[in-house]
C-alpha cells in the first residue's frame, strides 16, 4: 500500500502539472479563453458520454493488468505532446485530439485504479485507505501546481507534459509488484473468489429453469438496509437479469454487463440520495476558484496575494479533512449529508464576511468539512455495490459526476451575475442545506413505522386486542 500511495502522489502531481500547463499552452496557442474552455471540455466528454462502458470493462477484465496498461497509455499520450510541444508540431486540433484520448483512457483508468487500490487492504479497511487516497489527491495537487510553474519557468512546457507521462510509467512500473491483501476482493479474470468475496456477495441464487449454454444461477444483491427483504430484491431488482438468462442469447447477456450497472444504480435509494446531495453541492458550491476569487479581489478588495491566502488555506483544510476522513470506519449517506449541509452553512455565513480574516477564519471549516463529506461519499460509493457492480456503478458515476461538474460553473455564473459574489455564496449554501434537509424529512414521511398491537393470554393461547369482523 505504501508504494501504491507514493505511485498514485507521483501520478498526481504529473496529472496537476499538465493541467495547470495545458490552458497556458491553449493560450498561447491561440490566444483565446474560449478554445481553453473548449479543451477542458473535449478532455471532459468522454466521461460523460462512455463512462458506463469504461466501468463494465473494468468489471470484466483483472484490475491490475487493466490499471498497468491504461497508465502507460496515458503516459504515451502525454510524451507524445512534450515531444510535439518541444518541437513546436502541435496545433489546437492535435492537441484537442489528444485530450479527448486522455479522456477516454481515463474512463477506464479511473475506476481499475481506484479499486485496486481498495484490494490492497482487508475489507474493513477500505475506508482508510480511500481516505489515504484523498490526502494522497491533495497533496498531489499542491505539488503539481508548484511544479508546473517551477518547470516552465526553467525548462519551459513541453518540460511538464514530459514529467506527466514518467509518473504514469511509474505507476505502471509498480502496479507488477502490488499483491492484494488476505480476503481482498477481485473480479473476473482473477484467479477465483477470495473469502472476501464470498462474505461481500453471498450466496448465489437459483432463478428458474437453466437456459442453454448459461448458469442457473445469478449473484444475489443483498438487501439494503431498512429496504425489502433479500428476496424481494431478487425480485424485483434482478428481473431483467432472469429474463435475459432465460432467453439464452449472447447478445442480451452481453447488453446485461453494461445496463446491470445502471439498473443496480437507479434502484438503490442511497445511490440516488448520494448522488442528488453531490449534484446540489456542484452547482452551487465548490467552485470556489470562481466565487471566492470574486468575493476577494471584489468586495473585500484584495489581490491575487489575498486570494493565494485563501486558496492555501482551502487546500490546506482539505489535507485536514482527508486526515479526518480516514478514520472513517462505517459512512453513511446521512453522514454525507449531514457534513454537506454544515458545509453550505458555512459557506452561506463566508458569503457575509466583514473582512479577509472572517473569511479566512469560516473556510477552513468549510474545507474541513467538505473534504470529509467528500471521503465519506467515496467509501459509500466504492463498497456498498457488490465487488462484481462496482466497476459499472463508479462508470454510472463518472457520468453523472461530469455532468454537474460542466452544468455547476455555467449555473453558479449566472446566480453570480445576478446576486453577485456575496449574494451567490449565501443563496447557493442556503439551497445546499436546505434540499438536504428537505430530502432527510421526505424520507423521514414516507418511512413505514411499525405499528405494536398488544395482545392478551386467552384460554392459553394469544389473541390479538382487535380482530377482523366474520
Amino acid at each position: 500500500m505504501r508504494w501504491w500511495s507514493l505511485a498514485n502522489f507521483v501520478s498526481n502531481a504529473g496529472t496537476w502539472m499538465q493541467l495547470t500547463v495545458q490552458n497556458l499552452l491553449v493560450l498561447q496557442i491561440t490566444g483565446s479563453a474560449a478554445a481553453t474552455g473548449l479543451s477542458v471540455s473535449v478532455q471532459a466528454a468522454p466521461a460523460l458520454l462512455v463512462s458506463l462502458v469504461g466501468g463494465a470493462a473494468v468489471d470484466r477484465w483483472p484490475r491490475k493488468p487493466t490499471a498497468l496498461v491504461s497508465q502507460a497509455l496515458l503516459g504515451l499520450v502525454a510524451l507524445v505532446t512534450a515531444a510535439l510541444v518541444a518541437t513546436g508540431r502541435l496545433d489546437l486540433t492535435v492537441l484537442l485530439v489528444l485530450a479527448a484520448v486522455t479522456g477516454t483512457i481515463a474512463t477506464v483508468d479511473g475506476p481499475a485504479c481506484a479499486l485496486l487500490g481498495n484490494d490492497l487492504v482487508p475489507a474493513e479497511d477500505v475506508p482508510s485507505a480511500i481516505g489515504v487516497g484523498s490526502l494522497v489527491h491533495s497533496a498531489g495537487r499542491l505539488a503539481g501546481t508548484a511544479f508546473a510553474g517551477v518547470a516552465v519557468g526553467f525548462l519551459g512546457t513541453a518540460a511538464a507534459y514530459a514529467a506527466n507521462g514518467l509518473s504514469f510509467l511509474f505507476v505502471a512500473s509498480v502496479v507488477p509488484f502490488l499483491r492484494p491483501a488476505a480476503g481482498a476482493v477481485t473480479v473476473a479474470g482473477s484467479k477465483g473468489p477470495t473469502s472476501g468475496q464470498k462474505a461481500r456477495t453471498g450466496k448465489r441464487v437459483r432463478i428458474g429453469k437453466k437456459a442453454k449454454g448459461l448458469p442457473d444461477t445469478v449473484p444475489f444483491i443483498p438487501a439494503q438496509r431498512g429496504s425489502e427483504p433479500a428476496r424481494d430484491n431478487l425480485q424485483r431488482g434482478s428481473e431483467p437479469a432472469r429474463e435475459d438468462l432465460q432467453r439464452g442469447s449472447e447478445p442480451a447477456r452481453e447488453d446485461l454487463t453494461v445496463r446491470q450497472g445502471l439498473v443496480f444504480f437507479l434502484r438503490r435509494p442511497r445511490l440516488v440520495a448520494l448522488a442528488g446531495i453531490t449534484g446540489v453541492s456542484a452547482v452551487f458550491g465548490r467552485n470556489y476558484g470562481l466565487t471566492l476569487a470574486v468575493l476577494v479581489t471584489g468586495p473585500l478588495a484584495g489581490g491575487a496575494g489575498e486570494f493565494g491566502t485563501v486558496s492555501t488555506v482551502l487546500a490546506v483544510g482539505g489535507i485536514v479533512g482527508a486526515v479526518l476522513g480516514a478514520r472513517l470506519r462505517r459512512p453513511s449517506v446521512r453522514l454525507v449529508g449531514a457534513l454537506a449541509a454544515t458545509g453550505g452553512l458555512l459557506q452561506a455565513v463566508a458569503g457575509l464576511s466583514p473582512s479577509l480574516a472572517v473569511l479566512l477564519v469560516l473556510v477552513l471549516p468549510m474545507a474541513v468539512v467538505e473534504s470529509v463529506s467528500d471521503t465519506a461519499g467515496t467509501t459509500v460509493l466504492q463498497t456498498d455495490p457488490p465487488a462484481q457492480l462496482r466497476g459499472r456503478v463508479l462508470g454510472v458515476w463518472g457520468s453523472i459526476s461530469t455532468g454537474w461538474g460542466l452544468a455547476g460553473p455555467p449555473a453558479l455564473g449566472l446566480l453570480m451575475e445576478w446576486a453577485g459574489a456575496r449574494g451567490a455564496l449565501t443563496a447557493g449554501g442556503l439551497v445546499i442545506a436546505g434540499s438536504i434537509a428537505a430530502g432527510y424529512l421526505l424520507r423521514e414521511r414516507r418511512t413505514p413505522v411499525p405499528v405494536t398491537v398488544r395482545t392478551e393470554e386467552r384460554g392459553g393461547a394469544a389473541q390479538p386486542e382487535l380482530s377482523t369482523a366474520a
